[in-house]
């Protein structure tokens, strides 16, 4: 019997992560363990059966016991977004306790191209897969996962208070963006595999589009119109500040476009069909498929 164990299972990506463990996988719940700072949010889950444990990664007392028991497991990337650098100290702190709790093998949720890039949280995940890699784990799979469509769901607003101007400084950039479900699902498919190596894929959608293709879909589904306004970075930061944004939480944010303006999120790839053996949804897909929330978000 192999024990599959999620961390951060309040979140949204673990919630669905788990749902495709036990909906679409059908893993027994005696073999899934959840992990959450939260534990009392997940009755729901304790009562079919799955384990639920309290975990804090700011405490590394409580890890080590917390992932006892797991041979595989999913390390969900926290996000503290307003103190770059702390994201890898949870991580590493994750990653040591999971080695000493006799943990095979370990499967982490990165990002596209963390090398040198210019995108201010980038670090923290160069530094987590360079830990995995010095690690003694006998096996580890990272998951570099391109952005989530889901994210118009905090974007949007501002659009929306904005009378429809998209400010942005991500150029002709493109995004190859995913569903969080579709990374959910592949998440799910690694963690439930025999895998044992050692292997990195980069997870993308099917297209790459830029912000004003993106916009142009929105607009005609929506039935609205969105007009994206390519502003110097310096001009977006301080637009952000001025809706209440702290300084510190706009330059990540901001940095996003840098990142996209460099051409770092645009490369389409075939790792999410070799994982699972489907395409991923399209955006205009995804879009129809969440017309109402976008509408009413």
């Amino acid at each position: 019997m192999t024990k599959l164990l999620v961390t951060g299972a309040t979140g949204q990506l673990g919630k669905r992560v788990l749902h495709h463990l036990l909906d679409t996988l059908h893993v027994a719940p005696q073999d899934i363990i959840a992990t959450t700072r939260r534990p009392q949010a997940l009755v729901a889950l304790s009562e079919r059966g799955v384990e639920v444990r309290a975990a804090d990664f700011d405490d590394p007392a409580s890890l080590s016991g917390a992932f006892h028991g797991a041979q595989r497991m999913l390390l969900i990337s926290t996000d503290p977004i307003d103190r770059p650098g702390r994201r890898q100290e949870q991580h590493t702190k994750a990653i040591a306790a999971a080695e000493k709790a006799g943990v095979k093998h370990l499967i982490y949720t990165s990002m596209p191209q963390p090398e040198l890039s210019p995108l201010l949280i980038a670090g923290d995940h160069e530094g987590t897969e360079r830990a995995l890699a010095l690690s003694d784990l006998k096996g580890w799979t990272v998951l570099r996962n391109h952005w989530y469509f889901e994210n118009l769901y905090f974007t949007l607003p501002a659009v929306r208070a904005q009378g429809g101007q998209w400010y942005s400084a991500a150029g002709e950039g493109r995004l190859a963006n995913i569903s969080r479900d579709d990374l959910a699902r592949a998440a799910a498919m690694v963690l439930a595999s025999a895998d044992g190596g050692r292997s990195t894929y980069t997870l993308s959608g099917s297209e790459a589009l830029s912000t004003e293709e993106q916009a142009a879909i929105l607009s005609q589904e929506l039935r609205t119109s969105i007009t994206v306004n390519q502003v110097p970075l310096e001009d977006l930061v301080q637009g952000m500040c001025k809706a209440g944004v702290p300084e510190s939480v706009a330059r990540v944010l901001a940095s996003f476009d840098t990142n996209t303006a460099a051409g770092r999120v645009a490369d389409v790839t075939s790792d999410y069909r070799l994982i699972t053996g489907r395409d991923p949804q399209r955006f205009v897909d995804w879009v129809r498929a969440h017309r109402g929330l976008l509408a009413d978000g």
